[in-house]
């Protein structure tokens, strides 16, 4: 089984913008902070299964139009945080390649309810201490 994903790499564009934070004079000159825009929708490498589950997982970081924006600035160099950015996303679409396991429903056992009630009902014993009674 082949670990990698393949996608549509004339589908990504990048844009480099001013990162914010500490760094002096630095931070206001150059541009390090990068912005990776991917077209999920006009991806032709990747299957339905995975841009559905690329979309299930990623739904805060897609805009309407379908594109999955990922920022990174979190180093002091472009071409550091375009490579943050592209493993940020090897890492969603590695992720949305995995098929989630089905929950198997179970009730629980005749003992584990039994333990439950009796707990609750040590509880509320001990709270019945508690009380003042007035007579």
């Amino acid at each position: 089984m082949i670990n990698h994903v393949r996608y549509d790499e004339s589908q990504l564009t990048f844009s480099f913008v001013k990162s914010s934070g500490p760094g002096g004079q630095n931070v206001n000159k150059v541009s390090t902070a990068c912005e990776l825009r991917y077209n999920i929708v006009n991806d032709v490498i990747i299957s339905h299964f995975i841009k559905n589950r690329l979309m299930i997982l990623a739904k805060n970081r897609l805009s309407k139009d379908g594109f999955l924006i990922i920022q990174g600035n979190e180093y002091r160099t472009q071409e550091q945080n375009k490579q943050a950015v592209l493993n940020r996303l090897y890492g969603l679409l590695q992720q949305a390649k995995i098929i989630p396991k089905r929950r198997v429903s179970t009730k629980p056992t005749k003992s584990s309810v039994e333990k439950r009630v009796s707990e609750k009902k040590q509880r509320s014993v001990l709270k019945n201490f508690r009380k003042d009674v007035f007579e």
